[in-house]
């Protein structure tokens, strides 16, 4: 067990206590020990001025892809945890389409297993609902969930089998835990690489209409109405589907969504130059659609950030656009392009924003994460709300840098990430 720490002085942000205060934050044996002015630093204290700091919950990000097993050339348990710590996050939920699959209990117990060896964040496995993620045999949930699996999902493919997910959401249900979906409807997304709209006509490639989102969030919260399972929409990006969010919470659905820092801030001109940087699924929507899911964070209606997290090699996005994979890494960019699209472009303020990064995301799993509460777990993140840096990907600790931030000035830096009380990045030398 590391040895207590001390912060002294920082502005201690917690917003399941709604906390927001100058205080002192004492750390030991892996819990918080007590918050308050003046304390004590006991004996063999490491004590540590964050002054102008803020101290928060550790981030939680409910959607992370860390590529092991089966593609460790993108990224690893380790070191996606590594960047994860870097980026101030503590908790991860690690999705279930490696190859192969997270679709049996040996699987969910080799990422738990090598999430706890890795020693950074904490890595929390997603199990599949089918079996090869193939969508057509139900896997045993319950096993899952005795092997560590704290919700489940197909992601990366949506469940199209309605009968199927509708098993499966009624066993999770009787489990407590979730359904994370990836609603897409793969007919009308069907070879489809980027938004539909005039940015994908002027540019001669294939869209993905909006419809083949909302279509799929409409059935998925469906089906959740018929069951009473617990559902989470994932990477929410459309007007549309935020409606039918609103519109199934109205009438009492047990439903939870989140957005992703790059739908947030990027629109369908980022593809401009045929950039496969900013490729990914679903794909960057209208300035339209980017307000709308703006609003509806704010509001509540989207409960969540999320960074949906998903590395490849620089060889994979070297190709010809349609051709090269979805997805962008964002562990290590999520907190600077928050803070600077939401806190500094004025829709946020900084707990609001803790509260969809931390709280809200650890409540939606069940994780012991998300709050500073005396006896809580000591998982906290340290960092300079002013800060700004400018997105240097080969300085990443994730193995792939494929994002659309590059060279960017962002606001908000990590000083420090402590995970069950042990300092797991240290960052204060690039203050």
């Amino acid at each position: 067990m590391s040895r207590p720490v001390l912060l002294r002085g920082g502005r201690v942000i917690d917003p399941s206590q709604k906390l927001d205060e100058i205080l002192d934050l004492l750390l030991a044996d892996g819990c918080v020990a007590a918050f308050g002015k003046g304390l004590q630093a006991p004996d063999g204290c490491e004590a540590l001025d964050v002054s102008g700091l803020v101290v928060a919950p550790g981030l939680v990000d409910l959607h992370v892809h860390l590529r092991e097993p089966g593609e460790e050339h993108k990224e690893t348990i380790a070191s996606g945890a590594r960047a994860a710590a870097a980026g101030g996050f503590t908790s991860i939920c690690a999705m279930p389409n490696t190859r192969p699959p997270i679709d049996d209990p040996a699987a969910v117990g080799f990422v738990r297993a090598a999430g706890e060896q890795a020693g950074f964040a904490h890595v929390y496995p997603v199990g599949a609902v089918s079996i090869g993620l193939k969508g057509e045999e139900m896997t045993e949930i319950g096993e899952l969930m005795a092997a560590g699996a704290v919700a489940i999902s197909d992601d990366g493919r949506p469940v199209a089998d309605s009968g199927l997910l509708s098993r499966a959401m009624e066993y999770a249900s009787a489990f407590d835990i979730a359904y994370f979906s990836h609603s897409e409807d793969l007919g009308l997304s069907a070879g489809g690489v980027m938004n539909e709209g005039a940015v994908s006509t002027s540019l001669g490639l294939r869209g993905i209409p909006n419809a083949a989102e909302d279509t799929a969030v409409a059935r998925d919260c469906i089906v959740a109405e018929l069951t009473g399972g617990q559902l989470h929409i994932l990477h929410v990006s459309t007007r549309g589907a935020v409606e039918i969010v609103r519109a199934a919470k109205a009438r009492g659905v047990n439903v939870t969504a989140e957005a992703t820092p790059h739908h947030l801030s990027l629109t369908d001109e980022a593809v401009r130059g045929y950039r496969t940087e900013a490729k990914m699924n679903p794909p960057l929507r209208s300035a339209a659609d980017v307000a709308a899911v703006r609003d509806a964070l704010v509001e509540g209606v989207i409960d969540s950030i999320a960074t949906d997290h998903a590395p490849h090699h620089y060889e994979d996005k070297d190709r010809e656009f349609d051709y090269a994979p979805f997805g962008i890494v964002g562990l290590e960019t999520a907190l600077g392009v928050c803070v600077r699209e939401l806190v500094v472009g004025g829709h946020l303020d900084l707990p609001e924003l803790i509260d969809r990064l931390s709280c809200r995301p650890a409540k939606i799993a069940g994780l012991p994460a998300g709050s500073l509460a005396e006896g809580s777990v000591a998982d906290v993140v340290v960092f300079d709300p002013e800060s700004r840096w400018t997105c240097q990907p080969e300085e990443f600790y994730s193995l792939s840098r494929n994002t659309p931030f590059a060279g960017q000035e962002l606001v908000g830096r990590v000083v420090m990430t402590l995970v069950s009380g042990r300092t797991v990045h240290d960052g204060r030398g690039d203050r």
